[in-house]
């Protein structure tokens, strides 16, 4: 189909680009990548009266590493962030996590802050935010703030961003030293949207016990969801089967996702359980 007429715009700055959603008072769409947002407004699902490109607004790219966070622009692409040196050094399983994201063409375009902004909770990003204490950095007429991602993450495809704000530069912390990683997700052809994903983070004490873990599940509700609960419940334990499935099956029961076309209810469930005690196990594989 084609597209509702929309006006274009192509900012050459940030403040050029702010005051354009102004202008538009809610009716103008960002465009960053628009892997996601070109398929709804050519089916004619959105029908914004203008689209602002982000791709001429300087310094809304590239990757470097801050302390114990790295910090991304905006506007990095995928592809960027999955070859990149920082990521495959300090956040492997957000390089693993990226070869998931729809295919070479997609990632060739679309962006990390489009991804994010978007909010798919089917989506690989989100629960990756999620997982690594994702912050984000918000831009708008009344200056910067900066949003951790539980405030960020509203509902199905609903961030805290206003109207007239633009997402700007998004960090994620580095795992501590002797920090393992696993990630996988169900999906019905490579490139689909996830039925169900996790990723996992675990240390172990010097007694071989889990010192610390991280778990973060994406396709099971409205936002990404982190399982406190449960990395609670790890600390402490030993990392074996029979405690993996006892955590496993507990989450399960704590999870309320929906029933679609491609997937029941029950059925992502217990898929989340088996993904819970399968990458809990593999943590001890992967090393970051």
């Amino acid at each position: 189909m084609k597209p509702a007429p929309f006006a274009y715009h192509r900012p050459s700055s940030l403040s050029e680009a702010i005051a354009l959603l102004l202008r538009y008072d809610g009716e103008a769409k960002v465009l960053a990548g628009g892997q996601s947002l070109m398929p709804v407004v050519n089916m004619r699902l959105a029908r914004p009266a203008a689209l602002i490109d982000l791709e001429g607004v300087p310094d809304l790219n590239g990757i470097r590493v801050d302390g114990d966070r790295v910090v991304f622009g905006a506007m990095t692409r995928h592809v960027s962030v999955e070859r990149a040196p920082e990521v495959r050094t300090h956040l492997p399983i957000l390089a693993r996590a990226m070869s998931y994201v729809g295919h070479l063409a997609i990632r060739s375009r679309g962006t990390i802050g489009g991804s994010l902004a978007h909010a798919d909770p089917a989506a690989e990003l989100p629960a990756l935010a999620a997982l690594l204490d994702g912050q984000f950095t918000l831009s708008g007429p009344n200056g910067e703030r900066a949003l951790g991602w539980s405030d960020f993450f509203l509902s199905y495809l609903t961030t805290a961003l206003e109207p007239a704000e633009i997402l700007t530069s998004i960090s994620f912390a580095i795992p501590p030293p002797r920090t393992r990683w696993s990630f996988r997700e169900v999906a019905r052809r490579h490139g689909d949207y996830a039925l169900v994903g996790i990723g996992a983070l675990t240390r172990l004490a010097p007694d071989d016990t889990l010192e610390d873990a991280r778990i973060a599940l994406f396709g099971v509700g409205p936002t990404p969801v982190r399982l406190h609960d449960a990395e609670r419940a790890l600390r402490g334990q030993r990392p074996d089967a029979a405690a993996f499935a006892g955590i496993a099956a507990e989450a399960g029961r704590s999870l309320d996702p929906d029933s679609d076309v491609h997937a029941s209810a029950g059925y992502r469930r217990d898929v989340a359980r088996t993904l819970i005690a399968r990458v809990l196990a593999e943590t001890t594989e992967h090393a970051a």
